[in-house]
């Protein structure tokens, strides 16, 4: 088996940095020729280069690459046998496309939010596999990433529940499926009430009790905006009507998504609360990588539990829904209006419940577009409004 080329966009990010395990720990079946990141951690991206070996780095932000180069002069100092002297360092907004553009085997996108759309899709159009762990670039553009899928298979999910979709959809053909079956950890609130998520602080928001995430992607978790996402990308990724995808809570997080099938059978994927599984799949699919992650214990007694969504108290699943339906701007303005008040939330300049509540209030006041034919400027003007009217409302 030959080794793949990797290029990993986000790679300090928390998904990132699992992959870069990932492929350390298999040197046989991948070797990274580029890395991507914002430039917030310059000495943990000049590690990964040096550890890597890696030749090219994107830094999303043009002030950083000072301090990226001084990192990499330093690790280079420190690790024999590799030189930062030909690292070539690419900086601003554009810098994660081009690399993404690049000869690869897979482009693994990780990068966090809306802008991870511009390397999906510069991926997509170099033939690359695209491992797609930046879910939020297929909601905002989906009419657009797929129109630039080459081929079938072309993206292969890295995210554990669209990860577990895709293992099970193997044990039947696309028109046996009846309906797709997110599950959801239920966050840090799980059981909570309205007027006890009203005090919520950006510290407990952090706090998920299984997975450990990123601050976006922590807070999208407790606010359950994650699974509205995450059922749009499913619609999106498996071609099966929104309608046809269903949410349930299943704290243990052992079983990470299901397919029903038409004659009653439904196949569950099973493992570990473990980003690597998904990401070593995504990066050898449709092969396995050997000892990902250590399997289920069978031989101790345990039980795994399921309920159903409170979309009473958590709202932000009907508002994925009503978005997917409305228009093909909708899931757009929904992310951005989430982005923007998030951030503001982790800054202290809004409330918990103010972020959903406000992201309705968004999502009812865009006209959305009727055209079938949705460029990448619709979808750009759509996220600019939403993030613009969000700080609007909050005088941000």
């Amino acid at each position: 088996m030959s080794r793949r080329s990797v290029v990993l966009l986000g790679s300090t990010g928390s998904v990132g940095t699992q992959a870069v395990e990932v492929v350390l720990a298999n040197p046989g079946r991948f070797v990274v020729t580029g890395l991507a990141a914002g430039g917030s951690d310059p000495l943990r991206l000049a590690m990964q280069a040096a550890a890597l070996g890696v030749g090219s780095l994107a830094v999303a932000d043009p002030t950083a690459v000072d301090a990226v180069r001084d990192a990499l002069e330093l690790v280079s100092s420190r690790h024999h046998g590799w030189s930062a002297k030909s690292v070539e360092v690419l900086a601003g907004a554009d810098a994660a496309s081009e690399l993404a553009g690049r000869p690869a085997d897979v482009v693994l996108n990780a990068v966090t939010g809306a802008r991870g759309l511009a390397p999906t899709l510069a991926a997509l159009a170099a033939g690359t596999v695209l491992a797609l762990a930046n879910k939020e670039s297929l909601v905002v553009g989906g009419p657009l990433v797929q129109r630039a899928r080459a081929r079938p298979g072309q993206i292969v999910p890295v995210d554990s529940e669209h990860s577990a979709i895709a293992q099970c959809m193997r044990a039947g053909t696309h028109s046996e499926v009846r309906r797709l079956v997110l599950t959801a950890s239920g966050g840090p609130f799980r059981g909570w009430s309205t007027r006890q998520l009203a005090a919520v602080t950006p510290a407990q928001a952090l706090d998920h009790p299984t997975w450990s995430m990123g601050p976006v992607v922590s807070v999208n978790a407790a606010t359950m905006v994650n699974k509205a996402l995450e059922l749009i990308e499913a619609h999106l990724l498996f071609d099966v009507p929104i309608e046809n995808i269903v949410v349930v809570v299943h704290p243990q997080s052992i079983v990470h998504s299901m397919v029903e099938f038409v004659d009653g059978a439904t196949i569950a994927q099973a493992s570990p609360p473990d980003m690597h599984l998904p990401i070593a799949l995504a990066l050898g699919w449709p092969d396995r990588v050997d000892d990902s992650v250590p399997p289920c214990v069978w031989s101790e007694p345990t039980s795994w539990t399921f309920e159903p969504l409170d979309e009473e108290v958590f709202s932000a699943v009907r508002l994925g829904r009503a978005a997917a339906a409305a228009s093909a701007t909708h899931p757009a303005v929904l992310n951005a209006s989430n982005e923007v008040c998030v951030d503001a939330f982790l800054a202290g300049k809004i409330a918990f419940l103010d972020i959903v509540a406000t992201v309705e209030r968004v999502l009812a006041e865009h006209n959305g577009t009727s055209a079938r034919w949705v460029t990448l400027d619709d979808v750009l003007g759509a996220d600019a409004w939403a993030r613009a009217r969000t700080a609007e409302i909050f005088d941000l």
